[in-house]
């Protein structure tokens, strides 16, 4: 075992871990606490931590706890849970890519997304972007063109992000146009779609999130273990039991799932 890495044993089970980036993870829970507890707090009124957390526990006046509970620590969470998804899906694609500027929206998840969401506002006077499925399959169907123009999920990761950056860009300039001939209402709905939001989420987005990424989260820790693999080529590789290609489809798979 390598000096500066720790192993987590149970039973069969091993995983190795660098050192360096447990000690950090150690270090940055207590960290979050804290920045949750000061998300929570924070507001126009200066909710003291007295207050917040007698709203938190339940015991505080109903109308405490109903903020605390329904609105301020459900939204801080949401929160939360979406930079953890973006951030492991921008390790995913990193890695893919072998490109530390690399990012889930070059492979054309947002702009697929988007433009799903203007092809049902387009010609609405009310600014309603429709069901909220109409843009993960927009970056579902954006992703496997540009894995379709790529050669196949298992293609190196280089030749995705650049196939992905000429379709985001297609894709993002035809979504423009559409947009520019709508009216202020449809362009105004469609733009805080794409931006994205706290306001107004709770437990009927956080709980679904949470359930989604207690599955997809192992799976992406355990895929992006074995892509250290990928410094190999596809021979030395198979010598040792990995199929690159499959390892790569997965890998994408799930980046595309978390962002």
């Amino acid at each position: 075992m390598p000096e500066d890495s720790v192993v987590l044993r149970g039973g069969t089970f091993s995983w190795l871990f660098p050192r360096r980036g447990a000690l950090v993870a150690a270090l940055l829970v207590p960290v979050l606490v804290v920045l949750v507890a000061l998300a929570v707090m924070a507001s126009s009124t200066g909710m003291s931590p007295r207050d917040t957390l007698s709203g938190l526990l339940g015991t505080g006046d109903p109308g405490t706890v109903m903020i605390v509970r329904d609105f301020r620590l459900p939204r801080v969470c949401v929160g939360v849970m979406v930079g953890a998804a973006l951030g492991v899906a921008g390790c995913l694609t990193q890695t893919l890519a072998g490109n530390r500027l690399a990012t889930p929206d070059l492979i054309g998840v947002n702009e697929g997304a988007t433009a799903a969401v203007v092809a049902t506002a387009a010609g609405s006077s009310t600014g309603m972007v429709g069901d909220w499925w109409l843009g993960p399959l927009g970056a579902v169907a954006a992703a496997v063109l540009v894995v379709l123009c790529a050669g196949g999920a298992g293609s190196a990761g280089y030749r995705v992000l650049v196939v992905g950056i000429g379709v985001s860009t297609v894709i993002g300039a035809v979504g423009d146009l559409v947009m520019s001939r709508e009216n202020d209402n449809t362009a105004g709905g469609v733009f805080l779609w794409a931006v994205g939001s706290l306001n107004g989420r709770d437990w009927h987005v956080g709980t679904p999130l949470l359930i989604v990424l207690l599955f997809l989260l192992p799976l992406a820790l355990a895929a992006g273990h074995r892509l250290q693999l990928l410094r190999f080529d596809d021979d030395t590789a198979a010598c040792l039991g990995v199929d690159l290609r499959r390892l790569r489809a997965a890998a994408l798979a799930l980046a595309v799932a978390l962002a």
